[in-house]
């Protein structure tokens, strides 16, 4: 991606990872972002099993054994004294998003492509902040997204549905 195709920094809206749900039918995970100062609009990524947990054991501050992939690439650019800046969820095709990690290195910023379970979770250990490009939220759809995922975590934890009437 050339310098001109990044997004501007107004363009970016700012998000956090407020927790991960499992979704039983597709043995996948859903990462729910909120807004940084509006909890009421969320932004659901639907990601891997393995990816979900990685990011779920960065959410928990949770210490492996050995080092996870997104430790070691941590690692990597703490030792090259390369900071991870932020990460933007800057794209989507298909219904797939496409993110961004920004690392910056002597005065130099450089925007590597990445998934965005990926980009989350290295955010989540850098810690950097995540943002979402005004474009991808314009084009996302959120037809019933807060009963949907309300609904979801309420099997995700055992409490009874609530039916809406």
């Amino acid at each position: 991606m050339s310098t001109a195709d990044l997004p501007k920094e107004q363009d970016l809206v700012e998000y956090r990872v407020d927790r991960i749900l499992d979704e039983a039918n597709t043995d996948t995970k859903i990462v729910v972002l909120i807004r940084q100062n509006d909890a009421h609009d969320t932004f659901p990524i639907w990601v891997g099993a393995s990816e979900g947990n990685a990011i779920k054991l960065a959410l928990d501050t949770m210490i492996t054994p050995r080092p996870m992939s997104h430790d070691l690439v941590k690692s990597f650019a703490e030792h090259l004294n390369i900071t991870i800046q932020r990460v933007v969820i800057a794209d989507v095709k298909s219904s797939t998003y496409y993110a961004l990690v920004h690392l910056s290195n002597k005065g130099f910023e450089r925007a590597i492509d990445a998934r965005p379970s990926d980009a989350i979770a290295l955010a989540l250990r850098a810690p950097c902040p995540i943002y979402v490009t005004q474009d991808v939220l314009k084009r996302r759809s959120t037809t019933n997204l807060d009963a949907w995922l309300a609904k979801l975590e309420a099997k995700d934890i055992g409490t009874p549905e609530v039916q809406e009437t």
